[in-house]
């Protein structure tokens, strides 16, 4: 990957959530990872200690907000306190998984908009710009006064797809909120799409009703994230009982709360195909769950904002 006149300014730190993608994406940029500590006095207080100058430096801090969000949160405010006193030139927050972003409106009364704290959080702590991939709602980069570029999965997702030769599919969207998603990954796969229509206010996770033919075909669910895996699963025994001949789920972000790798081990899904926004320790992982890597296309988005390009043309 081709690095520009600005390469010298440019500085990738590492901090706790996920410190496997960081040195992919200082591979894939032909760099040395940024030299910084995190350390907790003993009584649970984050330290942040930064190991070398980055006075006049674009700075990159990747870091996604997943579990234990709170921790990774103020881990990444700390930081982008600490670069801004240490006199970086920019603060580029790269948050793969931007947790929080499922409260982004007050659903009930007297709800927070929690989506809008964490913009307001970010922003007050000194970040410039934020790379994100597929947020939960979309409306949140309007939540920020600096710049947000979001990056899509479906490019990673569909060329697996596309790569397996899987034929007679159908994308499957598993509620109202997904069809944008699923339309993606049907064009990119040349696949019909359908929709699960689910009654939430129902118990028993609610009734579905499937829209779109699915009979006789190989049924691919996507969502931007799946976490207790109790919709996915549900959705994929529909899918069967109305006649699909196998299911494969994809997503974005593998939050996957207990007992989620369980639900989809007794499921009958033939594979979960997700990415490495979120790192997955051994004890989440599974012979059925395939972890494909961001790291070439956040480097590349990397690369494009620090070269003043258009971060867009990649999914061009």
């Amino acid at each position: 990957m081709p690095i520009y006149q600005n390469e010298a300014n440019m500085r990738v730190f590492s901090l706790n959530s996920n410190s496997s993608i960081v040195n992919e994406i200082v591979k894939e940029l032909g760099i040395e990872k940024g030299r910084s500590t995190i350390t907790r006095f003993s009584d649970g207080e984050i330290q942040v200690n930064i190991e070398e100058s980055i006075r006049g430096c674009d700075v990159y801090l990747v870091q996604s907000t997943a579990q234990p969000g709170n921790e990774y949160l103020m881990e990444l405010l700390i930081m982008i306190d600490a670069m801004k006193r240490a006199s970086a030139q920019t603060i580029n927050c790269v948050i793969p998984y931007f947790g929080y972003s499922r409260q982004d409106r007050k659903a009930r009364s007297r709800e927070p908009i929690t989506a809008k704290l964490i913009a307001n959080l970010l922003e007050k702590a000194g970040a410039d710009r934020v790379i994100t991939v597929d947020l939960h709602a979309p409306q949140v980069q309007g939540f920020f006064n600096i710049p947000v570029d979001q990056l899509l999965a479906f490019p990673i997702l569909s060329k697996y797809f596309l790569e397996k030769n899987l034929t007679n599919t159908v994308v499957v969207a598993p509620e109202n909120g997904g069809v944008i998603r699923a339309r993606q990954l049907g064009d990119a796969l040349d696949s019909p799409i359908a929709l699960i229509d689910r009654n939430r206010s129902l118990s028993g996770g609610g009734k579905m009703d499937i829209m779109g033919e699915v009979e006789g075909k190989t049924a691919i669910i996507i969502d931007d994230m799946i976490d207790t895996a109790r919709t996915v699963t549900a959705a994929s025994r529909e899918l069967l009982d109305r006649g699909a001949n196998e299911v494969y789920a994809c997503c974005t972000h593998p939050v996957l709360s207990e007992p989620a790798v369980d639900r989809i081990l007794e499921s009958d899904i033939v594979e979960v195909v997700t990415t490495d926004s979120i790192y997955l320790p051994e004890e989440r992982r599974s012979y059925r769950i395939k972890v494909l890597s961001l790291a070439p296309m956040l480097a590349e988005a990397i690369l494009k904002v620090q070269n003043n390009e258009s971060v867009s043309t990649l999914f061009e």
